[in-house]
C-alpha cells in the first residue's frame, strides 16, 4: 500500500508541478486583470483633477461679454444686472428696447450694459444683434449666450389652436435655435458656455400644459445634442429647469375662463362646460400664486454656469420638499407617472364635470 503510493506520488509529480505551475499563472494574470480597472479608475480620476485647473472659468467677467436673451423682464432682466455688476459687457437682448423693463434696465445699470433690439423669432433681429455683438466685443470675446427668452401660457389640448402650439414652439424652441446657431462661432472661440432656460415641464406631463411642455421638452433635446457636439470644442453646455416661479417673473399669462370659453366651438363647449373651465382656472392661478416670491435660486443657478469651472448639465430648481419627486419623476413607469394625477382633487373633479351640462 506504501510503495503503490509513492510510486503514484513519484510518477504524478510533473503533473502536479504543472498544476501549481498553472495555478500560478492563473493566480498572476488575476491580479493583472484586478490591478487593471483599480489602475484605470486611479489614472481616470487623476486625469479629472488635473482637467480641472484646467477647465475654463472666469472669476470675474471683465474683459469678458455675455449674450442673454429676454431682459425686459424676470430671470433676463435680474441677470443682465447680476452680470453687469461682476464686470461683463452685457448685451441685454429686448423685445421692447423702448420699453418700461428695457429703459429700467439700462438706467440701472454701468455702461458695459447694452441694450439690443432682439426678437427670437427675428432672423434679421438675431443677424443684426450678432453683428452689433462682434462690433463691440471686448478683448476676450463673447464668453455665454443665456438663452432665457420664453413665454408661458396654459391650457387644455383641446382648448388650444394649431397657432397656439406654433406660437408658443417658435419662441421657445425655435427662438433658442436660431440664436444658438447665430452666436455659436463667437462662444466656440472663447471656449465659453451655452445655458438654456427650460423647465420642470420638460419631463413632467402636468396637465394644461401641453403646448409649453412640447417646447421645452424640444428645447433639452437641441441642448442635450449640443453639448455632446461641443465638448469636442471645450464649450459647457447647462440646462436650468426653473420650477414654479410665475409669482417671482409674471411669465405667466393672465387669462380668463370666458377668454377660453369664447375660443371653444360648439362640440368643446358640449365636452367642457363653463363651470369647470372656471374651476380650472381658479385651480390653476391658486398653484402659481404658492410658487416661488423670489428668483434668488434660479439667477444664482444661471451665475454657476456662466461662471464655475464645472457647470452642472442640469440644474433642477424646485423646494427641498419638491427635489425627491422630481428627481424620481423620470425614471419611473409610465403607469405610475399618469397615476400620479389620479390623487389630485383637480383632476377628480374634472373626470366628474366633463360632459356636465
Amino acid at each position: 500500500m506504501g510503495i503503490y503510493s509513492v510510486a503514484v506520488s513519484t510518477s504524478s509529480s510533473p503533473q502536479v508541478h504543472r498544476s501549481f505551475t498553472n495555478m500560478n499563472t492563473i493566480f498572476f494574470i488575476g491580479q493583472i486583470i484586478g490591478i487593471l480597472p483599480i489602475s484605470a479608475f486611479l489614472l481616470f480620476t487623476l486625469a479629472k483633477l488635473v482637467s480641472r485647473r484646467r477647465l475654463n472659468h472666469v472669476e470675474d467677467g471683465y474683459g469678458y461679454a455675455v449674450l442673454i436673451t429676454g431682459c425686459d423682464s424676470g430671470f433676463g432682466y435680474q441677470l443682465a444686472q447680476c452680470l453687469d455688476h461682476k464686470g461683463f459687457v452685457v448685451f441685454a437682448g429686448c423685445l421692447s428696447p423702448e420699453g418700461a423693463g428695457a429703459q429700467s434696465l439700462a438706467r440701472q445699470s454701468s455702461s458695459n450694459l447694452k441694450i439690443l433690439k432682439l426678437d427670437v423669432t427675428s432672423d434679421e433681429d438675431v443677424q443684426q444683434a450678432k453683428k452689433m455683438v462682434q462690433d463691440n466685443l471686448p478683448e476676450k470675446g463673447l464668453w455665454a449666450v443665456v438663452n432665457n427668452a420664453g413665454v408661458s401660457d396654459w391650457a387644455e389640448i383641446e382648448w388650444s389652436t394649431i397657432e397656439d402650439f406654433r406660437n408658443m414652439v417658435d419662441i421657445n424652441l425655435f427662438g433658442c435655435i436660431r440664436t444658438s446657431i447665430a452666436f455659436l462661432p463667437l462662444v466656440r472661440a472663447a471656449k465659453g458656455r451655452m445655458v438654456y432656460v427650460s423647465s420642470i415641464f420638460a419631463f413632467f406631463n402636468c396637465l394644461n400644459m401641453g403646448a409649453y411642455s412640447v417646447s421645452k421638452r424640444g428645447l433639452e433635446a437641441f441642448a442635450d445634442c449640443l453639448r455632446v457636439e461641443m465638448a469636442s470644442f471645450g464649450v459647457k453646455v447647462s440646462i436650468i429647469q426653473p420650477g414654479n416661479f410665475g409669482r417671482a417673473t409674471n411669465i405667466l399669462r393672465m387669462k380668463s375662463a370666458l377668454d377660453i370659453w369664447e375660443k371653444l366651438d360648439d362640440e368643446r363647449k358640449q365636452t367642457f362646460n363653463h363651470q369647470y373651465i372656471e374651476l380650472a382656472s381658479e385651480y390653476f392661478m391658486s398653484m402659481c400664486k404658492s410658487g416661488f416670491k423670489d428668483a434668488n435660486l434660479v439667477i444664482n443657478a444661471m451665475l454657476h454656469a456662466v461662471m464655475s469651472a464645472q457647470p452642472k448639465y442640469r440644474y433642477l430648481l424646485v423646494s427641498a420638499m419638491d427635489r425627491f419627486f422630481f428627481q424620481l419623476f423620470p425614471f419611473l413607469p409610465t403607469v405610475l407617472t399618469d397615476a400620479v394625477f389620479s390623487f389630485s382633487s383637480m383632476y377628480t373633479k374634472r373626470k366628474e364635470m366633463l360632459y356636465v351640462k
